[in-house]
């Protein structure tokens, strides 16, 4: 950031070469949706570009840059539930979750193993899906994205307790979403 802030042109591609994998992957998980999750990527660093000036060097990058990110999510699902789309890919995948041929390739799997595997990682998907917005972003920062609680309380504004009992109601939400699931 203080390249950028100091005129460096190259910056902003080292910068989103630096995030691309991560902040991508996080919002494909927040958003379940690939193609808005690269919309809403490619809005984050338009914003961090624009933004640069006034970015306080005294803090730090990451949680700044979740913080654009997932409210550039935000408004694009808003705006998505305002003019309802229909999803025209046959599947959702990305770096963690790999695809049914390459589960097919590996011997030492069966092809039940790898239907249930796949069913599986389907269900966790809807489950975190269907959770409310505050929960699955404390899920997916801490749990998918390894973020320490200190940048999330720093990235969401709410304090570290908040952080932590906002994710143990996150995982409580899961659990229980999750076996109604499997009960069915």
């Amino acid at each position: 950031m203080a390249r950028m802030q100091a005129g460096d042109a190259t910056a902003i591609s080292v910068l989103i070469k630096r995030y691309e994998k991560e902040l991508y992957s996080y919002l494909v998980r927040f958003m379940n949706q690939p193609n808005l999750a690269e919309e809403a990527f490619q809005e984050a660093f338009l914003q961090v570009h624009l933004s640069a000036d006034s970015f306080d060097s005294g803090r730090r990058f990451k949680p700044w840059l979740y913080t654009i990110a997932t409210n550039k999510a935000r408004d694009i699902m808003r705006s998505q539930s305002r003019r309802p789309a229909v999803n025209l890919s046959v599947s959702q995948t990305d770096d963690e979750f790999t695809t049914i041929w390459d589960n097919l390739m590996r011997v030492e799997e069966t092809p039940v193993d790898i239907l249930e595997k796949e069913q599986t990682r389907e269900l966790v998907r809807k489950v975190v899906a269907g959770m409310p917005d505050n929960l699955r972003e404390i899920l997916l920062l801490s749990y998918f994205q390894h973020m320490p609680y200190k940048d999330i309380a720093e990235m969401l504004g709410i304090p570290l307790g908040t952080v932590k009992s906002r994710l143990h109601t996150a995982v409580s939400h899961f659990a229980s979403s999750f076996k109604k699931v499997m009960d069915n």
